[in-house]
């Protein structure tokens, strides 16, 4: 299956000039892409020269897995959505995260700031916006930031869970007390559920189906 804007022409090639950014929260590694969406086997290419760990891989990985799930359901159902971008996205959307515990830096911007140095402004577009969402429309055409940022919330760690079960986990890991921390996470919270009814208003299965494995055709 082939979707609009996907772009399969990538050239990875080694660069002998110190990355920009090196020493800040990328490790700066000799990498970079032509291209705008980048391919699975690209995108795990790209965690392995940025020494991402295991557990956050697998955790991208599964949240790639409910991003496509969902992002090629809408395309079914009539929405213009890059499947392979979106797909992309959620396979790199933290690809910062690692470094930045130690740094105290945002991950989703240092991880958009990566992308945009390798050329994958799309790609940072998306990752940028995957912890807080920012501006968005509860009635226009759905958004590969909102796919990705709803996918990440619905994924505890490599199990796909509800958001109930994954913002309180979230309040108790980084609220630690703080209260505003916590409405802080609420209100995020309420966002999400405000895109999922959104994504799911216009899908023909439900927001506890999205982990399930899909039927062939």
């Amino acid at each position: 299956m082939t979707y609009p804007g996907r772009r399969e022409k990538i050239v990875l090639m080694a660069v002998t000039n110190n990355h920009a950014g090196a020493g800040r929260c990328g490790p700066g590694k000799p990498l970079r892409i032509r291209g705008t969406s980048p391919s699975a086997v690209t995108c795990r290419r790209l965690l392995a020269s940025h020494s991402v760990p295991t557990h956050i891989r697998r955790h991208s990985a599964q949240v790639a897995r409910v991003a496509r799930r969902i992002a090629e359901a809408l395309h079914e159902q009539g929405e213009t959505v890059d499947v392979g971008l979106i797909e992309a996205a959620a396979l790199l959307h933290d690809i910062a995260k690692a470094p930045c515990i130690e740094s105290h830096l945002d991950h989703a911007a240092e991880g958009g700031r990566v992308l945009r140095e390798l050329g994958l402004d799309a790609v940072a577009e998306i990752v940028e916006r995957h912890v807080h969402l920012g501006d968005w429309n509860p009635r226009g055409p759905v958004t590969g930031a909102e796919v990705v940022n709803y996918a990440d919330k619905r994924v505890l760690y490599i199990r796909v869970v509800g958001l109930p079960e994954r913002f309180r986990d979230l309040i108790v890991r980084y609220s630690r007390g703080r209260t505003d921390i916590e409405e802080r996470i609420r209100r995020n919270w309420a966002t999400m559920e405000a895109v999922e009814a959104k994504i799911f208003g216009r899908l023909p299965f439900s927001p506890a189906e999205v982990g399930e494995q899909r039927k062939s055709r």
